[in-house]
């Protein structure tokens, strides 16, 4: 490390690092779904398409060791950045064009991938730029702004669309407008970055024997004892959940001739973005201090059971359709604590599931299958809600749930993992 590199503040770096990674996560993969459905494209292709863009977050440990091997982790993250403003620019400019459904998918897909590598890098820069006690102590910060990032995205961005709406009285110009705010931020972002993270790194590359090394981890972690039910817990957790994240801002927008509630683009982004954060945070640091108490044994299933018992509350709210937004924004906080708080054990699990001598590649490859668990259902939700409507949809989310909950009494880990010692 260089003199100048050691005097740059790791509360500067770190929290702008881990707030730039959050930001195309939450327009690539929720802000985009509020966006089609306000440009009329169907439920069908919004849950589709969308859920195809969770992809390259499935398939990021292929390509992670290039980013050990080739230039720096700063260089890659600062291009990526970079990369992933453009992407939101090109959206932007295009959204007015005949094709812009099937541009603006083109633009999401290289600021997913360029997301996806960013992560990466973000993640590997951390873990060599501080040492394992400040990693630690950091761990908080990093977190903390990652939601800030998703508050600004599913709640400031989103409320700046729906002002633009009303402002222009054209959704289609609104989103232009919204989607270059967003990429100018990227590159704001991005310039705060490259003078706030030290250079620490020497360029590397690569060397013989790294690829055996890489086909061995993957190897390793497939003969983990137990892995195929692991695997099926991993994506069956989240079966239900991750069909209701794709049509819950569909529900909440639709039309009331269409059972939906008929909110406003500003009312959705400020339940989301504020309530919903907020509960989600709550849910998550209980759930976390829990577990750190008594251990994953005693509270995987009212985990689970928290994570996906909310998503009745939408089964009455497509019944009853209340005119207030307050029915809506209660339901919402409930059913986003209640996801925080399960979301706890999911994630312990997870980092159960890579112990060993490569738990940092072996956890890449367990948040793929997470991954890969949210896209496969996403895609299809869509087509159910069209064919169901939305009550028939809710229940069958709340249905969806069964096998991930009767899975767990099969699953085998030490009933005190994740307990703080004493």
């Amino acid at each position: 490390m260089t003199k100048t590199a050691s005097k740059k503040n790791p509360w500067w770096w770190v929290s702008s690092l881990y707030f730039t990674e959050g930001i195309p996560y939450v327009i690539v993969i929720t802000v985009s779904v509020i966006m089609y459905k306000k440009l009329g494209v169907s439920n069908a292709d919004i849950g589709l398409y969308t859920s195809l863009l969770y992809l390259p977050w499935v398939i990021k440990p292929i390509w992670s060791p290039l980013v050990d091997l080739k230039g720096t982790k700063r260089k890659w993250f600062l291009g990526m950045q970079l990369l992933v403003a453009l992407a939101f620019l090109l959206t932007g400019f295009t959204l007015g064009t005949s094709a812009f459904f099937m541009i603006s998918l083109a633009c999401f897909w290289m600021a997913a991938f360029a997301s996806a590598t960013n992560d990466i890098a973000s993640d590997g820069y951390y873990m060599i730029a501080l040492s394992e006690k400040k990693q630690s102590f950091f761990l908080g910060v990093r977190s903390t702004f990652y939601r800030l990032a998703m508050i600004t995205g599913q709640g400031l961005i989103v409320v700046i669309a729906g002002l633009l709406e009303e402002r222009f009285g054209d959704n289609t110009k609104a989103w232009s407008y919204t989607m270059i705010i967003t990429g100018v931020l990227m590159i704001v972002l991005t310039l705060i970055n490259f003078f706030t993270t030290p250079a620490i790194e020497e360029n590397t590359e690569d060397t013989s024997g790294k690829q055996l090394d890489f086909i061995g981890v993957f190897k390793s972690f497939f003969e983990k004892k137990q892995i195929g039910m692991a695997l099926a817990f991993v994506l069956l957790y989240r079966l239900g959940e991750s069909q209701l994240v794709k049509m819950a801002s569909p529900f909440l927008l639709d039309e009331r001739s269409t059972g939906g509630l008929a909110l406003s683009t500003t009312e959705v982004g400020t339940i989301y973005g504020t309530l919903g954060i907020i509960a989600l945070s709550l849910g998550g640091i209980l759930g976390g201090l829990v577990i750190s108490r008594d251990g994953l044994g005693k509270w995987m299933m009212p985990m689970i059971l928290a994570l996906n018992l909310p998503n009745l509350f939408y089964v009455l709210l497509s019944v009853f359709t209340p005119d207030s937004v307050i029915y809506a924004a209660v339901v919402v906080v409930i059913e986003q604590f209640g996801y925080g708080f399960g979301f706890a054990a999911y994630l312990m699990y997870l980092i159960y599931i890579a112990e060993g001598i490569s738990k940092t590649s072996h956890y890449a490859i367990a948040t793929g299958f997470m991954a890969l668990g949210m896209m496969l259902p996403g895609m299809i939700s869509g087509y159910i809600q069209e064919y169901l409507g939305y009550t028939g949809f809710f229940i069958w989310v709340v249905l969806a749930a069964i096998p991930g909950i009767l899975i767990v009494r099969y699953l085998k880990y030490p009933a005190d993992y994740g307990k703080k010692e004493e």
